[in-house]
């Protein structure tokens, strides 16, 4: 655990960036009413989503009470923030739990937040993927086969190479089990069966964005790159 409030301040902002997510240290941020100064800025930077968490470091001997607590909540109001998570290891008082309670200001410790917020991230992710494959989805079937086949999305019948189709099958099944949270997730569809390097099974939230992210992606790519094309012609 860290030994100063500045070590405490970079443990918490070393765990969002471990997320992915834009972290900065020591803002200032802008309010309707005033500007504040916050410990940690936490913001997305995926596609689909976006939040705004303001974090508040207590590296305190003593336990937290109710005055903090208000005082997050009116300025993650003031900011219109998602979120506000007061960290501190030594505890809060009962007063400051009450406050906290059904509000969207969270009180609790550094390893706390790092099951919490995890979770609450890649939940996020995985249904910021499934958006995105179910779009795809769309475009693809919009293109003419002919012109799926000669801009490689498709193979002609009989033969083996890229399939748009079969990603998003793929895609599909696998977050549609992730939704469901029963780890370990194992796709049976045929497209997980013949998808070179594909993990026999996924053990967490985290292991499914990793295949599925990359392969939503370059899908992505390849139907911009049609559509792109056809733009020009």
């Amino acid at each position: 655990m860290a030994i100063s409030w500045k070590e405490y301040q970079e443990e918490a902002a070393s765990f969002f960036r471990s997320l992915g997510l834009d972290v900065s240290t020591d803002v200032t941020v802008e309010g309707v009413r005033t500007t504040h100064d916050v410990d940690v800025l936490v913001k997305s930077h995926y596609v689909g989503f976006e939040i705004t968490w303001l974090v508040e470091c207590k590296h305190w001997k003593t336990r937290v009470s109710k005055l903090h607590v208000l005082a997050l909540r009116e300025i993650v109001a003031d900011v219109g923030a998602d979120r506000g998570i007061l960290l501190s290891e030594a505890g809060f008082q009962s007063g400051a739990i009450e406050a906290a309670n059904l509000t969207n200001v969270q009180v609790t410790t550094l390893a706390e937040v790092s099951a919490t917020a995890k979770n609450d991230i890649y939940s996020m992710r995985l249904r910021e993927l499934y958006d995105r494959i179910e779009k795809c989805n769309d475009r693809y079937w919009d293109i003419p086969k002919d012109q799926r086949i000669e801009h490689g999305l498709r193979p002609e019948v009989y033969e083996w190479a890229y399939s748009g189709a079969r990603v998003i099958e793929l895609c599909r099944d696998l977050l549609s089990r992730a939704f469901r949270g029963l780890y370990p997730v194992k796709s049976e569809v045929l497209a997980a069966l013949v998808t070179p390097g594909l993990p026999e099974q996924f053990n967490s939230p985290e292991e499914v964005v990793a295949v599925v992210e990359p392969m939503v992606s370059e899908l992505e790519q390849k139907l911009g790159a049609y559509e792109a094309g056809r733009r020009g012609t």
